[in-house]
């Protein structure tokens, strides 16, 4: 993790809602030979305990590779099986209520959308990362409201007045190879991905990619 961020900066990858563990499983793991910084667990049409076997299995995998691991909306299941953390959005619980049930070590990532407004009052609730799209369309949520690039700048502008280990930026939604330069010069310090990395023919190979592109990015600077 960057010393100077919460949350760590690179590709974080969120999964698609496949029903086969084991192809999930073997394709995180192509993912962090690839480079994946963090991991979330997204399933919204699995069965609680299907959810829950699902999310030990990634645990495992995920610390096994030294890579972070979410579960989104879930707080009470990231404690049960000893995630690193909780992402959650306007229909979760609110920040504050997670934060003071979590407590202070997990980490707690939020949904912004493209409201920096959002961002800077979950910001006092001690959030280590803003999460802001979808920036591009989206396959995963077609119908979610576009967010323009100038709020990932806004956005870290907030973030860097913070004290350091500061939160980090994250965008998210439609985010491909393609896009990665433009979120990235806008302010991310993180991409959250789902079809851009598990869809695609060589989920190494595009993991890796996609990482290349924030080390090109840290030598620009």
């Amino acid at each position: 993790m960057n010393n100077n961020l919460r949350f760590p900066r690179g590709l974080y990858g969120v999964t698609p809602e496949w029903s086969d563990a084991d192809a999930l499983d073997e394709a995180v793991r192509a993912a962090a030979r690839g480079g994946l910084s963090a991991l979330q667990l997204r399933h919204k049409t699995a069965t609680p305990a299907w959810r829950k076997t699902l999310a030990r299995r990634l645990r495992d995998t995920c610390l096994e590779h030294s890579v972070v691991f979410m579960i989104n909306d879930d707080w009470r299941l990231a404690l049960e099986i000893g995630a690193d953390g909780v992402h959650v959005g306007r229909e979760d619980d609110a920040p504050d209520v997670v934060r003071r049930e979590i407590g202070p070590t997990l980490l707690l990532g939020v949904s912004c959308y493209a409201d920096t407004g959002l961002a800077a009052q979950h910001l006092a609730h001690h959030v280590d990362y803003i999460a802001f799209g979808a920036m591009f369309s989206s396959q995963t949520k077609p119908l979610a409201p576009p967010a323009p690039l100038s709020v990932l700048t806004d956005g870290q502008a907030l973030c860097q007045a913070m004290p350091h280990p500061r939160p980090a930026v994250v965008a998210i939604g439609g985010i491909g190879v393609a896009q990665a330069d433009s979120a990235i010069q806008a302010g991310a310090d993180a991409i959250a991905v789902v079809g851009g990395l598990f869809a695609t023919p060589n989920i190494e190979e595009t993991a890796r990619t996609f990482s290349a592109k924030f080390q090109d990015a840290l030598t620009k600077t």
